[in-house]
Parts: structure tokens; sequence; C-alpha cells
């Protein structure tokens, strides 16, 4: 029985050209899929279009993962896979599968006995944690920290003590209108000698990565983040 492949294909992280941060033959392999599963069909669309398709783009099948796509569905997509053909996975950003619903279509893929092939491509996590000068060998990524104050303050309180016992370096991300009150609220919360990376737009013209204590960045002028992708991280003095 012949074994099908779900690609696991990276897309960018803002503006900036593919052969900045795209293989070349991962480029002509995304190019010349005829199925995807994405998370959003239009941002796929957007990054088949840079990418360069084999086929019109309106003669691409995009699967789209949303709250509607559950289990059954997925299988659905997935069970030609079975017994041969090829298709890509996506995120909105960076590599699929990771801080993305894409684990559970993976999840599903080895389940069902499909062959997985993961791509080279950027993810802002492991760009971010390489550039931050912070601890390499034990991080956590907790998603999104909560929104309210007071539950927030006590959320990046205990990240702050978990850092400290654990020597682990903490990476979470903001909704981008609301970075510069994250900003902020980690200038309030945090102890003066942990240091924070802050790292703004990677991959594209407007990156900036800056790593500095608490104490340092109250002295500092603010960064300029609103409405860009910026990936946060600290680690706690011990």
């Amino acid at each position: 029985m012949t074994q099908g492949v779900l690609h696991l294909i990276p897309v960018g992280l803002g503006e900036a050209p593919p052969s900045s941060w795209l293989p070349e033959d991962v480029r002509v392999l995304a190019g010349r899929l005829d199925t995807y599963i994405a998370e959003n069909a239009k941002t796929a669309r957007a990054f088949l279009k840079l990418a360069g398709t084999v086929r019109p783009l309106q003669e691409i099948t995009i699967h789209v993962l949303d709250r509607s796509a559950n289990d059954a569905r997925i299988r659905e997509w997935l069970t030609p896979l079975r017994t041969g053909g090829e298709i890509g996975l996506v995120s909105e950003a960076g590599c699929p599968a990771v801080a993305d619903p894409g684990a559970r279509v993976v999840a599903l893929a080895h389940a069902l006995g499909i062959r997985v092939v993961p791509h080279v491509g950027p993810s802002s996590l492991l760009l971010g944690l390489m550039a931050s000068g912070l601890e390499g060998q034990r991080f956590t990524f907790h998603g999104y920290a909560p929104v309210k104050p007071d539950e927030r303050t006590r959320t990046l309180k205990a990240w702050e003590a978990a850092s400290r016992q654990h020597d682990q370096t903490q990476l979470f991300i903001e909704t981008p209108y609301r970075n510069d009150a994250m900003f902020q609220s980690l200038l309030r919360t945090l102890k003066g000698d942990t240091r924070l990376c802050v790292a703004r737009s990677l991959t594209t013209a407007h990156e900036w990565i800056h790593t500095c204590s608490i104490a340092q960045w109250k002295q500092r002028p603010a960064p300029e983040l609103d409405k860009q992708p910026t990936l946060f991280l600290f680690l706690a003095a011990r």
C-alpha cells in the first residue's frame, strides 16, 4: 500500500520575501501541492501567492481548521492519504502544530498511520529564544497571559517563581494591540533583576530584539510594539 504524506510547511511571520525565510525546495513543494489544511484560508492563499503555485489558486483545495472542524471531519480530510497523495498543513504564521491548532491534525495523521514530514522554516518561538541570551535548555511557552489585570499579575508572578526555581525561560505572546499594556505590566510586576527579552516582528524589516534586566528597562524609552507581533521572554535571577 502506498503511504501518503502530511507536509508541515511553515509560513512567514510578517512582510518579507519568501527567499529570506523559506528554503527553495520547500517553496517548490508548497507550490505543487493541490490540497491544504489551514487555520485561515485567506492567509493560506496569501502564502501560496507569494510562494508561487503550479495550479491557479482557485483550483487548490483549502480545508479550514476552524472551531467547526471536529476530529471526524479532519479524519475525512486525511483518510485519502492512507492510500497515497500529499496534503500540506500551514499555520497563520510560523510553524504549523507549534503553539498552533494544527497539532490536532498531526495527532490524527499519526493515528491513521500517515507519514508526517516537517519542513524547515521560521518559528518565532525558537528565533526569539535563540536571540534572547536567556536559558536555552530549559524553557516553557505559555501562549497568552490573562487579560484581567489582577489575574495577569498573579500569573506573571507565578511564572517568575517557576523561572527562578527551575532556571527556566518563560515565553509568551500577546494580542498585538495589547503589547504596550503587557510591557508595562511586566515592568510593574517582575523583580528588578529578572531579565526580559522583547522580540518584535521577527524576520521582517521591523525586526527588533533586546534583552536587559527589568531595572534597566525602566531606565530606557519603551519600545514601539503597538500592533506588531511580539514575543516576550524572561528569566528570573537565582
